[in-house]
């Protein structure tokens, strides 16, 4: 197989495509565009819109910035935000053994709580379980586990 120019040029710009947005928000093909051209890839509309089908590359629905299939999306920057507020207006308690901590909530309330606890991706949290009213969080450690009970004690209006 003869490998031309051609292809090792659109290789080269669709592994820098691929860097680009793996490191940061791009939303738009102008900004890609405009990065690309920085790092000396010169490429039209056309090609770009080609590399991008090509590569598989998705807009994140939370900001709109392009990914890779299946990558890891990135924690939106309201995601913390978001876990503070839910915290102070469905959490009734919070308990810490070894390394879970249970979180007590409202009647009902536990999925959404628990769904902000995820979304903020915290470096802590292994994963979480809800029911009703109850969530356990599994933390990596007890220490760990002391340290985001008392995290989210804090963002509690009960605390």
């Amino acid at each position: 197989m003869i490998i031309s120019f051609n292809m090792v040029m659109k290789a080269r710009r669709q592994a820098a495509v691929l860097e680009l947005v793996g490191g940061e928000d791009i939303r738009s093909q102008e900004q890609l565009r405009a990065r690309l051209r920085a790092r000396g890839h010169r490429v039209t509309q056309a090609t770009l819109s080609r590399d991008i089908r090509d590569l598989g590359l998705l807009k994140r629905s939370a900001d709109g910035a392009y990914q890779q299939p299946g990558a890891e999306p990135q924690v939106p920057p309201a995601a913390g935000a978001a876990l503070q507020k839910a915290m102070a207006e469905y959490a009734s308690g919070v308990d810490c053994v070894q390394q879970l901590v249970v979180v007590r909530t409202g009647a009902g309330l536990a999925q959404p709580l628990a769904l902000a606890i995820d979304r903020a991706k915290l470096q802590d949290v292994v994963g979480t379980l809800a029911g009703d009213d109850t969530i356990l969080v599994i933390s990596r450690d007890a220490r760990h586990a002391k340290a985001l009970a008392r995290q989210l004690e804090a963002w509690s209006q009960f605390a």
